[in-house]
């Protein structure tokens, strides 16, 4: 199966969870207006769900009636656990959604929201089967689950799910290493079982477009005209293996700050991992090695360890997800007879540390990431 199933699509995607509002209801008439902004941008992957108030009656006018059926990509959710007391409750959800959108078919279909205390219901709803047979009757193109879970469900589930094209995984640069979403662990299964990725939550519920002082100085002090959504955006658009990112958009505002850096998006570059790399610090959630490469650990080395340039090796795939590179970096950092492996663990480094670094235990980990 191609990554992109057969193109490649725009790294953006209009999130439909969040819509504007006037008073309780939808304010059809500025969605149309985002609708237009997006479209005309290039851009033509849309999400909404069952479960998503008046979302999906509101792209049905804004979206569906308004283009041709072939110019835009539209996904959409069955929900086994909120309003599906009864499985034939269940699967009534696609009718009603592909009723609600005047759609005709979706182009993305996903078993909504799985985890840990909930999977066992879309078993026995027999749901798997349910979106399996829409696929074989043209009603889903791809189909594929959303999912907040821990990395050992997520292995299990692509394991016993070989057949599914993608998945929706919460991915941002505050829940990178965070216990309770585990991103950089969900990204690495889906990963090595070669699933593509929508992203959700990049901005992680707006809460990144207005992150903490501290890492607002480091935004603006590299790029001042930058929006801090636009890192959050930028960080996951940079990761291998991405169908699109999904940004719930509530403004016209919003709209035109996404559409200004991702339509003609730049992956980050080195020093603005880095930069990412220091938020993730401040904001307590990291795991790459705090090496300030200063090389006093290398002068005595008696394997010839280059071990700052195989720390940053494997800050590449610990802060930021670019595996290949990572690999890539190791290869030209660690030649025969000098890679992490060949540590003798005398320690002559840990003791010119001035970070006090466990050198030894970090070419350990080094050498089980890349070797």
């Amino acid at each position: 199966m191609s990554e992109y199933f057969g193109k490649e699509t725009p790294k953006l995607g209009f999130g439909l969870m969040r819509l504007p509002r006037k008073g309780i209801v939808t304010d059809v008439e500025q969605v149309k207006k985002m609708v237009d902004l997006f479209m005309e941008a290039g851009f033509t992957y849309f999400d909404t769900a069952y479960v998503y108030p008046g979302s999906e009656a509101a792209i049905k006018k804004a979206l569906v009636e308004r283009y041709p059926r072939d110019s835009y990509t539209l996904a959409d959710k069955i929900n086994a656990f909120i309003l599906a007391p009864t499985e034939k409750a269940c699967k009534k959800q696609f009718y009603t959604s592909l009723e609600r959108t005047g759609a005709g078919y979706f182009d993305y279909y996903l078993l909504h929201s799985i985890m840990e205390n909930n999977y066992a219901k879309y078993d026995k709803f027999h749901i798997w089967d349910f979106v399996r047979e829409l696929k074989e009757k043209g009603l889903v193109k791809h189909f594929g689950f959303s999912f907040h879970g821990g990395p050992q469900l997520l292995d299990k589930l692509l394991t016993q799910h070989p057949e599914v094209d993608f998945i929706q995984l919460q991915i941002n640069y505050a829940d990178w290493e965070r216990p309770s979403v585990t991103s950089r662990a969900n990204y690495e299964v889906a990963r090595k079982h070669g699933v593509s990725i929508t992203v959700m939550e990049p901005v992680k519920g707006g809460t990144l477009a207005n992150p903490p002082e501290a890492v607002k100085k480091l935004f603006r002090d590299y790029h001042p005209d930058m929006s801090y959504a636009s890192w959050a955006i930028r960080f996951v658009a940079s990761l291998d293996g991405i169908i699109t990112v999904l940004s719930g958009m509530s403004s016209i505002d919003q709209m035109k700050d996404n559409l200004s850096y991702m339509k003609d998006f730049q992956p980050l570059n080195d020093e603005e991992q880095k930069i990412i790399q220091q938020a993730q610090r401040i904001l307590g959630h990291s795991s790459t090695i705090p090496c300030t490469a200063c090389s006093y650990c290398t002068k005595g080395c008696p394997m010839g360890i280059n071990i700052p340039e195989i720390f940053k090796a494997a800050n590449k795939q610990l802060g930021n997800g670019q595996l290949a590179e990572a690999r890539e970096a190791y290869a030209v950092a660690a030649p025969e007879g000098h890679k992490a492996s060949d540590c003798i663990r005398c320690r002559q480094c840990e003791g010119a540390c001035p970070q006090h670094l466990p050198i030894t235990d970090l070419l350990q980990q080094a050498r089980e990431m890349m070797e």
